[in-house]
């Protein structure tokens, strides 16, 4: 199966480049003080597979960050993709954003959608049982995510979670 990842930094003029993992100059202008975004989006096999190539698409979309914060955002991604294999259908796809707002720290919003699944989302992540051996990935995104939602429908599932380091977490509705 092939996968397809692109990526776009807003107001940086660099891309990043596919294999390299890290940015790469682009004509064009820098704007001093600006906004910096980074976006990644790229198909998840759907299989067992999708956790490690969303943990290893984090991995580059987050290069140079502080060492917990990717620990996290690898940890959460997983969880969610896991949850879009099990639960859903084709496509899977990844989407992570990541943010230098001007005031300084750092913003990193990440989306998995599948293509959906035949039971309702539940409104709080559901208790597993000390002895499951499944069924806490939700209960691990909520502890660790400054903000997540999950909605489900027949035709798309989208778990989307919120991490922040060094800024006060945004009240934006997404």
């Amino acid at each position: 199966m092939r996968h397809r990842t692109s990526t776009s930094r807003a107001r940086t003029s660099s891309v990043l480049e596919r294999g390299v993992g890290r940015p790469a100059p682009v004509a064009g202008q820098a704007d001093a003080g600006a906004v910096h975004a980074t976006t990644l989006i790229t198909d998840l096999p759907y299989g067992p597979k999708a956790a490690e190539v969303a943990r290893e698409a984090v991995a580059v979309a987050l290069h140079g960050t502080e060492a917990d914060l990717l620990d996290d955002a690898r940890l959460i991604t997983s969880e969610l993709a896991t949850n879009a294999f099990a639960s859903g259908s084709p496509p899977l796809v990844l989407c992570v954003d990541r943010t230098n707002p001007t005031a300084g720290g750092l913003e990193v919003e990440i989306t998995v959608t599948d293509g959906g699944c035949s039971h309702p989302a539940p409104s709080s992540p559901p208790a597993s049982g000390e002895e499951a051996e499944s069924g806490r990935g939700l209960v691990i995104v909520e502890a660790l995510a400054d903000a997540w939602s999950l909605t489900t429908a027949a035709h798309g599932t989208r778990a989307w979670c919120r991490l922040t380091r060094g800024v006060r977490p945004s009240t934006a509705n997404t």
